[in-house]
C-alpha cells in the first residue's frame, strides 16, 4: 500500500509515495546506513494483546499509516491552535515540506529518536544527516532534506520497489510514535510540533502506541486503509 497525502506544501517538489511494506523500508534504511543487524521493520498484524506479543522486542518505534479525512484534518487544525511548544528538547522532529514524503519523514523520525540505542554506519547517509541536522529546528531540517539529492534518489528507488505501482496522489499518511524521556510522542511532519500522548517507556511503547492508534481507527470506522509497522531492535534472539 502506498502512502502520501494531498498536503499543502511550501515546496513544489513532490516525491512518489513510499509503500507501507516492511521489506521495502528495510532495504531503504539498510542502504542509507542502518546496519542490518541493528534493527528491522516488521508488520504489526493486529492491536490486541496476543498479536502485539508476537512483535519482536524491544520495539524502538511504531509507524502508522491512516486515511486523511475531514475529521482528522479538523483535529489537526485544533492541535495547531493549541500548540504549546512544551515538548522535550530531546525529541527529534522535522516538518514535511516535500509532497508525498511522509513515509520517509516517518522513518527519519523513527531513527532520529533512537540514535543513542542503535549504531549507524560511520559516514553513512543517516549518520551524516542526523549529525548535520542535530542543532537545526524543524523547519531547517525540512529545508535540508528538501535540498538533499541523495535522499531524493534513495526515496525514489524505494518508492518504485514495492509490490504495487506508486500513484502520484493518494489520501493516506504516515506518522511515527516514539518514546522520548518517558513520554509517548506522535511525530507528524504536517503538524506544528510533536503531540504528547502521556507517559510511556521503551518496554510499553508498542502497547501505548496501539492504544492511541485504536482511538484513531475508531474515528474512521468505514475505512480499511490502516497499516502498523514496528521497528524492532535485533537482539540475536527471536529477531525477525
Amino acid at each position: 500500500m502506498a502512502a502520501a497525502i494531498h498536503e499543502t506544501s511550501s515546496s513544489a517538489k513532490r516525491w512518489l509515495p513510499l509503500e507501507a511494506n516492511p521489506d521495502v523500508m528495510n532495504q531503504f534504511l539498510w542502504g542509507l546506513g542502518l546496519p542490518e543487524d541493528e534493527a528491522e521493520c516488521g508488520d504489526v498484524y493486529g492491536l490486541d494483546d496476543e498479536l502485539l506479543d508476537m512483535v519482536p522486542k524491544p520495539v524502538l518505534a511504531v509507524l502508522f499509516l491512516y486515511p486523511i479525512t475531514e475529521k482528522s484534518e479538523e483535529e489537526r487544525r485544533q492541535q495547531e491552535k493549541e500548540a504549546k511548544k512544551d515538548y522535550s528538547n530531546e525529541v527529534y522532529f522535522m516538518k514535511q515540506t516535500v509532497g508525498n514524503a511522509c513515509g520517509t519523514i516517518g522513518l527519519l523520525h523513527a531513527i532520529g529518536n533512537i540514535t543513542s540505542e542503535i549504531k549507524l554506519s560511520e559516514g553513512s547517509f543517516l549518520d551524516r544527516f542526523f549529525k548535520s541536522t542535530k542543532s537545526m529546528d524543524p523547519i531547517e531540517r525540512a529545508a535540508f532534506l528538501e535540498k538533499d539529492n541523495e535522499m531524493e534518489v534513495a526515496h525514489s528507488v524505494a518508492a518504485t520497489a514495492g509490490d504495487t505501482a506508486a500513484p502520484e496522489n493518494v489520501d493516506t499518511h504516515f506518522i511515527c510514535f516514539s518514546c522520548v524521556d518517558g513520554t509517548l510522542y506522535e511525530l507528524d511532519g504536517r503538524k506544528t510540533e510533536p503531540i504528547s500522548h502521556g507517559p510511556s517507556s521503551p518496554n510499553s511503547l508498542l502497547q501505548d502506541a496501539a492504544r492511541v492508534i485504536k482511538d484513531m481507527i475508531s474515528d474512521n470506522p468505514d475505512s480499511l486503509n490502516f497499516n502498523v509497522i514496528a521497528i524492532s531492535k535485533k537482539t540475536g534472539e527471536g529477531s525477525m
